[in-house]
């Protein structure tokens, strides 16, 4: 695991930093809640991917009038 402070790598399991003594501990529940937020913007990048898709079929049907 790379420090996020100065950069050095440590071992995986590592709660401080070897090098600057700085606590670089990430607890489960908080990746976890990453991930979860990862997936949800995903999800939201698509729906607002397809909601503009389907603007932009509405207005070239329009302009084609």
């Amino acid at each position: 695991m790379k420090c996020p402070y100065c950069q050095s790598d440590n071992v995986e399991s590592a709660l401080v930093c070897a090098s600057c003594a700085r606590d670089i501990a990430i607890p489960a529940t908080l990746i976890a809640e990453r991930d979860d937020l990862l997936r949800k913007r995903d999800l939201l990048r698509e729906e607002l991917r397809r909601a503009r898709a389907e603007i932009e079929a509405i207005m070239t049907r329009r302009k084609s009038r």
